[in-house]
């Protein structure tokens, strides 16, 4: 959940009304936020940094950092936060977002015409334009910081969207989307002096702590994305930086907004959100200038969208969702109270999602919203329809048991990775990976988590490896899920929980582990037995020593070995001592 720093003076001060810490935190949970904290600028540095010094000269104004729902991207700025929480008590309906032409005899929208090129790297792009609005301090960084929080959320770190912010009246339009060959862009980036090419602006940031993480986004590609002006100024090189020319600051009235991306839903929402939120600054509130955006194909569209759409929601439904029992017009109240409704039948109820609403998408959205509206905590703790008594699940209860149990034998018990590499299954247990019905990771991170575990051995060998200085014997066991390749399951693969134990000392001790199992066994209450319980059948598997490996049989069916683990296999895994192990599915049992 992102987490936003609202300026409590500031919010209150908007709120037309101060509260209590206590008396906000509860206001902000019957929203369905959660107040986290209560701090200073001050004390956030002094916490970060560790040192008082660096935050002698910061602010000790009350700063209250809110909890926001990674979904609710109308809610990350102060605007936002201010416009839900007025609405949500009665004191404003929610606002008409509406775009407009240009004023003026003979205006003609502001256009962004889109290039073929765009299509190597990044070939969607979106634009508004602000008209008229004045910043003050805190709402121009407000301004800025929803687009951090934008950036970081919704625009996954710039790879999805990137968006430029510029002073509309030091540039002459049309704009031009184009990328070019970074040898062939020159400008000067924001808030430097020194003109530089698109290589030199890769190197002249690859050390700095913020813009080095986004110059991966682009750096590898033969065409950089860049927006020119009519005049050919360099408006931005997304999704790295902004050209100084255009900067915005604090005397800005016209402010154009773009977007570039590689999602154009994405890009839609991100737009759409921030033109609503900051509208309110304008000097006609919520209206916004739409630009025309031209594609390379020729097809012109207008941008933002700010599309007021209708669902209508059943009341008995929502009812009977919530637990609740509320009347059709009771339950317009309520949701009036974060979106516009209108009652049009008796059992039905019109609700008109706004552009600031992204978020909903199906008709248990609106209920959710029903539910934040008659607050959550009033809901009546009800039993379910049909009844049904808990119970653990018998897999879980039974590995639980067995855990017990086994450590009681002597055994110590290591909970190991899930992920591991192919060498772990194949290579170093002597086996071919292609014979090997393993679950691969599509892009690993690393060597070390390149397919799921189809078998507990490796990873307790790493345990034994890892301990080697520990006196022996050492007796390890796990009782946990592989993950094996199927074709006929719904997903491809299936788990199967597996009991695993070593013993490693200075002779293999087979007996040690054979013991083991017959314990096991004896809990399970499984005779020793060919055709109603277990017994072993000696087996060759590269794995364990020749002559010295048996399969574990149970009514006549395979269901795991036993036996002493070949030398090439300890000797891989850097062990120099001998190793006894059992190992079978459990679930049979069950």
């Amino acid at each position: 959940m992102p987490t936003v720093g609202v300026k409590r003076d500031l919010l209150f001060k908007a709120l037309g009304k101060t509260y209590t810490d206590e008396e906000f935190q509860k206001f902000c949970f019957e929203f369905g936020l959660e107040l986290d904290e209560v701090t200073t600028e001050k004390q956030m540095i002094t916490k970060e940094q560790g040192l008082v010094e660096a935050a002698k000269d910061a602010s000790e104004e009350i700063i209250y950092r809110i909890d926001i729902p990674a979904n609710r991207y109308d809610l990350l700025c102060l605007e936002g936060l201010v416009m839900g929480l007025q609405v949500f008590m009665g004191k404003i309906k929610f606002p008409r977002f509406t775009k407009v032409g240009p004023v003026g005899k003979g205006a003609v929208p502001q256009k962004m015409i889109i290039t073929k090129a765009t299509a190597q790297i990044r070939p969607f792009a979106v634009a508004a334009v602000l008209r008229d609005i004045t910043f003050t301090k805190d709402s121009y960084d407000s301004f800025i910081d929803l687009q951090d929080k934008l950036h970081q959320n919704i625009c996954r770190k710039r790879t999805l969207v990137a968006i430029g912010t510029h002073d509309l009246d030091t540039l002459k339009g049309p704009f031009t989307y184009d990328a070019k060959p970074p040898k062939e862009i020159s400008f000067v980036p924001l808030n430097q002096e020194k003109a530089m090419t698109g290589e030199e602006l890769m190197e002249f940031y690859s050390t700095h702590a913020q813009l080095k993480t986004y110059l991966p986004i682009i750096r590898d590609s033969p065409v950089y994305p860049v927006i020119y002006d009519a005049n050919g100024v360099v408006l931005s090189l997304p999704p790295i930086i902004n050209g100084d020319h255009s900067k915005i600051t604090l005397q800005t009235k016209n402010v154009f907004i773009e977007c570039t991306a590689t999602d154009l839903t994405k890009a839609r929402i991100v737009i759409d959100t921030l033109v609503c939120m900051f509208s309110v600054h304008c000097a006609k509130p919520f209206t916004v200038e739409y630009c025309d955006v031209v594609s390379p194909s020729g097809e012109t569209k207008q941008y933002p969208d700010l599309a007021f759409r209708k669902e209508t929601i059943s009341v008995a439904e929502t009812n009977a969702y919530i637990g609740l029992n509320e009347s059709a017009e009771r339950m317009t109240y309520l949701l009036n109270r974060l979106l516009p409704t209108k009652q049009t039948a008796p059992d039905t109820l019109e609700v008109e999602i706004p552009p600031t609403r992204h978020d909903i998408l199906h008709a248990c959205d609106i209920y959710e919203d029903v539910a934040i509206g008659y607050g959550y905590n009033r809901i009546p703790k009800t039993l379910p329809a049909k009844m049904h008594i808990a119970k653990q699940y018998p897999l879980n209860k039974l590995t639980e048991q067995l855990r017990e149990q086994i450590a009681q034998a002597g055994f110590t018990e290591g909970l190991t990775f899930t992920l591991c590499s192919r060498d772990d299954i194949a290579t170093k247990m002597n086996a071919q990976l292609d014979q090997i019905p393993a679950v691969h990771i599509a892009n690993p991170k690393t060597l070390e988590f390149q397919v799921v575990r189809t078998t507990l051995i490796p990873g307790l060998l790493k345990t034994l490896a890892a301990n080697r200085k520990m006196p022996l014997p050492l007796k390890l066991f796990e009782v946990s899920d592989v993950v094996l390749a199927d074709s006929k399951s719904e997903v491809g693969a299936k788990n199967e929980r597996r009991v695993c134990a070593i013993n490693c000392n200075k002779t293999a001790g087979f007996e040690v582990v054979h013991g083991l199992l017959d314990r096991v066994m004896q809990l399970l209450e499984v005779p020793w037995d060919k055709t109603t319980g277990y017994y072993l059948q000696a087996c060759d598997d590269p794995a364990y020593f020749p002559g010295r490996c048996a399969s574990v049989l149970y009514k006549g069916a395979p269901i795991g070995r036993i036996g002493v683990l070949h030398p090439t296999v300890l000797q891989a895994f850097e062990l120099t001592t001998p190793c006894s192990v059992v190992e079978f599915n459990m679930e049979y049992f069950v």
